[in-house]
């Protein structure tokens, strides 16, 4: 008897070992692996790196107007910039109807069907655009919190650990830094350039910018899904101060920035834009950055001009990794020429940008995905409650209110 026993529950945890391994190889086989440490990526000369010190070229695209807007990308009328939106929203709506629309809108611009499609048409990284507005409810420092009273970062979180799972490098870009580095509508408010004030508000301004990346470079610290970050989008556009200036301000905020991020986190690249000049950054070498990547824009009009750009760039910061963070050829340049020069001279880059609205964007080489033709945008002053949330609703998904613009498989493909 003992041994019939014996016998049934030797065979019983035979079934069960056999059930957990096939289980366990089905759940493997299927989880995606993300990334690992050995993932993690350095600069090594004018190369990006992973730790298996293999060279990798960044190839991506920005995910522009999800988390900061700008009205010709965005599915708004009636307002100038985002600063304006949420003014306009919260005159009608308070502060948490505001946000309760904007929490909306986010929610569906961007969603895991969009890494997806990312990650398919063989993309490797996303640069990912943000304000300051997503984390503070004032220019005061007024922090947004979450459900358990902290600090809320959960959409950097989301699209962080959606991307490892996809093997999806994220760079995280402050387009619109506590008091604005520009005064071009795109970094959250038009012609409001506080940032650099030689002043009590603007030292207030750098002070919560000082924190606010301090938050971020803690929070990511050590994580391989994070390329790199972004100090600052386009610093000084549109300024009208001339270049002796320019390079006066962005080597100020800069220093500060940089050191700002390497006291909370030593690992991570840094970018650090030039933008239109190649003289508006000094050598990294004088200044002591370590593990930067420098960072141009380019639209212009001209194949020998984007060509003559890049190739300049790659001799004068020879120690240093370069990106085309956002790009478009105008006129006279092409996107072949772009393509095949960047990836002669090894130049990481990002297209401006994977989804937009408007007029003939169904068609653009602006992005990869157009809203269709009769797409309703929201009149932010003059809709009802109810309406807005509807037009920020599943319309605004890609999968719904959008289409293949053809600019991938015409333009991009053969690239990547």
């Amino acid at each position: 008897m003992k041994r019939s026993v014996k016998k049934l529950f030797s065979l019983f945890m035979t079934a069960v070992t056999l059930i957990t391994l096939f289980n366990f190889s089905v759940f493997a086989s299927t989880e995606p692996v993300g990334f690992t440490d050995e993932d993690f990526l350095t600069t090594d000369g004018q190369d990006i790196v992973n730790r298996k010190g293999e060279k990798i070229q960044l190839k991506g695209v920005n995910l522009g107007a999800w988390l900061i807007w700008e009205d010709w990308l965005c599915p708004y009328e009636e307002a100038t910039d985002h600063a304006n939106v949420f003014d306009i929203l919260t005159e009608r709506f308070g502060v948490e109807g505001a946000y309760a629309l904007m929490d909306t809108y986010m929610d569906n611009w961007i969603t895991e069907y969009d890494l997806d499609e990312i990650k398919n048409m063989g993309f490797n990284c996303v640069r990912v655009p943000f304000w300051y507005r997503n984390f503070y409810y004032d220019d005061n420092g007024t922090k947004i919190l979450d459900e358990n009273g902290e600090w809320d970062f959960s959409r950097l979180d989301w699209v962080v650990n959606e991307c490892s799972k996809r093997e999806l490098y994220v760079i995280l870009d402050m387009h619109g830094a506590v008091g604005y580095q520009s005064d071009a509508p795109h970094n959250g408010k038009a012609d409001s350039c506080g940032l650099y004030e030689k002043n009590e508000q603007g030292e207030r301004y750098r002070q919560l910018t000082d924190e606010l990346w301090t938050a971020i470079a803690t929070r990511f610290k050590g994580n391989p899904a994070v390329a790199m970050y972004d100090l600052l989008n386009e610093p000084m556009c549109d300024v009208d101060c001339g270049e002796i200036t320019r390079r006066i301000n962005n080597e100020f905020i800069y220093t500060r920035l940089y050191d700002t991020v390497r006291a909370a986190d030593p690992d991570h690249i840094i970018t650090l834009e030039c933008i239109w000049t190649a003289i508006a950054l000094p050598q990294a070498f004088l200044k002591g950055w370590e593990n930067v990547v420098y960072q141009v824009h380019f639209y212009n009009n001209s194949n020998f001009i984007f060509n003559l750009f890049a190739l300049f760039t790659k001799i004068i910061y020879s120690d240093v990794p370069m990106f085309m963070g956002e790009f478009f050829p105008h006129q006279q340049t092409t996107w072949e020429n772009c393509f095949t020069f960047m990836n002669k001279i090894n130049y990481n880059w990002c297209l401006w940008t994977y989804k937009a609205t408007g007029h003939m964007m169904w068609q653009s080489d602006w992005c990869l995905r157009g809203s269709k033709d009769g797409f309703h945008r929201a009149k932010v002053a003059t809709d009802s409650y109810e309406e807005i949330a509807r037009k920020w609703g599943e319309c605004i998904r890609t999968e719904i209110g959008f289409q293949d613009t053809g600019h991938y498989e015409n333009n991009v493909k053969a690239h990547i």
